[in-house]
């Protein structure tokens, strides 16, 4: 539960001639449950090799993190990569013997507002337009007292602490000074940082510099002012077995795809997938369609899925099809994306998706049936997820046409499921995709060149297929969780040895 309004609003703050701040209220920390999942399913994914490996790297941890708990905190547990990564790994970390817990840390709209403005800043942008000064430092500081407060009474000297991302950066002293382990772990970045990075480095860094370890998705995004013999560089993984990547048939799609109103005309029947924790889940709510087109049967489909981020340039996208796919193919585009009232941490996601709303509704009237924009429901994290696992097998062509990118891991999932992408030549897209083998990199705000790639991969099915196949190997070489909690449980063994190691 969020609590209620904050006393300005982020026009009064910008006008304000000095800071002007009262004691805000103090939103309760959640605690998010995580069932173990067993490890064992990795073994038919992985080499023999990896299998070895990975059966190391879990008697490792269990052993060195006995009697410790690890904690993970970020500020929302659905919406957003970082929450379906923490999901995944920390429910084999568990089945693996470790006691490990997530907790989401709240707080009031502006604090939201000034952490999407360090977001943006941080990817170079200058999102809302706002600035980083005295005033949003206070509110900053203030929401983070009082969950460092609530934390406090609850992690213990030796516990490891991971801080995901600058809406928990300011918790770093205050649970240093309770004795933990803590390490900042950034989910975005800027290969090439320009004034506003910096501006957002600038803000942070105070709260960043006391922890043990910052961790970084790639070596680009790491900051000139920190410690380099601090900085571990650890890319995101996928749960090739979650209800966004479990292995689906053709009828399985069509059942899900049918049941949540994105096909037209599809039939009211039953679909069923699998939970995390190998139960079965029934497809039980719509998604919402603008102006309530479905997908049509037996078309080529370009899909991106993603936020409702300006930084994903869905408007770009919808013109680059139209330009550049549209008049030489019968395909179709659609853009799925979550209810942007689910999503906490976003307060930009309703604009960005008006805009699109708006764009469509000025559309050619040939031109509207065959763009879709579909609200995904959030509800239910893992029906949702099932929801997009079904929307990308159903794919001809996967897009990510972003133009700042921390990782992407939409990327790695439709990989995974033998798509061929075609995506932003930026951020760690760049270290997924090898260009030309395993999907196609295009320069982000290259309009006709992300409709010449889509077009071209519609119109040779054989390279498509075989730049799928390419694509699903190499995430089962460089981007599973059991890499990533090797590189976890090495990290921890670092630190708890004071770096002796």
């Amino acid at each position: 539960m969020r609590a209620g309004g904050a006393a300005t609003t982020v026009t009064a703050m910008a006008r304000a001639t000095k800071p002007r701040t009262r004691q805000a209220d103090v939103v309760p920390i959640e605690h998010v449950h995580v069932a173990p999942l067993a490890i064992e399913r990795f073994f038919d994914v992985l080499s023999a090799e990896q299998k070895a490996e990975f059966e190391e790297t879990i008697s490792r941890g269990r052993e060195l993190l006995a009697g410790r708990v690890v904690w993970s905190v970020n500020s929302t547990a659905k919406g957003g990569g970082v929450a379906e990564l923490l999901r995944s790994l920390m429910a084999y970390a568990r089945a693996g013997g470790v006691d490990a817990r997530w907790v989401v840390i709240g707080g009031e709209a502006d604090f939201f507002r000034v952490t999407k403005r360090i977001h943006n800043h941080l990817h170079g942008w200058a999102g809302d337009g706002g600035p980083l000064g005295e005033l949003e430092r206070a509110i900053y500081e203030s929401a983070c007292a009082g969950a460092a407060r609530q934390l406090a009474e609850l992690v213990k000297p030796g516990d490891i602490v991971l801080l995901h991302d600058p809406q928990t950066a300011g918790l770093t002293a205050a649970l240093k000074q309770r004795g933990a382990h803590v390490i900042w772990r950034a989910h975005v970045g800027l290969d090439l940082p320009n004034d506003y990075a910096r501006d957002a480095w600038a803000f942070l860094q105070r709260y960043v510099e006391p922890a043990e370890a910052y961790v970084f998705s790639r070596q680009a995004y790491a900051w000139e002012p920190l410690d380099p013999d601090r900085v571990i560089i650890i890319p995101p993984s996928i749960d090739p077995f979650s209800p966004k990547n479990e292995e689906l048939d053709a009828p399985a799609v069509r059942a899900i795809l049918e049941a949540s109103g994105m096909l037209a005309d599809g039939a009211s029947r039953p679909a069923v997938y699998l939970h995390q924790d190998g139960t079965p889940g029934r497809i039980d709510r719509h998604v919402e369609l603008v102006g309530n087109v479905g997908l049509p049967d037996d078309t080529p489909l370009v899909t991106q899925v993603s936020r409702w981020d300006r930084l994903k340039d869905p408007l770009g996208l919808i013109e680059s099809f139209v330009t550049g796919v549209a008049h030489d193919s019968d395909a179709h585009l659609l853009l799925a994306g979550p209810e942007t009232s689910a999503v906490a941490d976003d307060p930009e996601g309703a604009g960005v998706l008006n805009a699109c709303i708006e764009r469509w509704h000025s559309l050619a009237p040939e031109m509207r049936p065959r763009i879709h924009l579909a609200l995904l429901p959030m509800a239910d994290t893992e029906e949702n997820a099932a929801m997009v696992n079904a929307i990308q097998r159903w794919s001809t062509v996967v897009v990510q046409k972003s133009l700042a990118e921390g990782f992407g891991l939409t990327v790695a999932e439709a990989m995974w499921k033998g798509k061929p992408v075609v995506a932003g030549a930026v951020g760690g897209i760049q270290d997924q995709i090898v260009n030309g083998e395993s999907g196609l990199l295009v320069p982000p705000e290259d309009l006709r060149a992300f409709g010449e790639a889509m077009l071209g991969l519609l119109l040779d099915p054989e390279r498509a297929e075989q730049i799928g196949r390419s694509a699903q190997e190499r995430v089962r070489q460089e981007f599973l969780g059991s890499r990533h909690l090797r590189q976890y449980v090495d990290l921890f063994e670092r630190v708890i040895g004071g770096w002796s190691t």
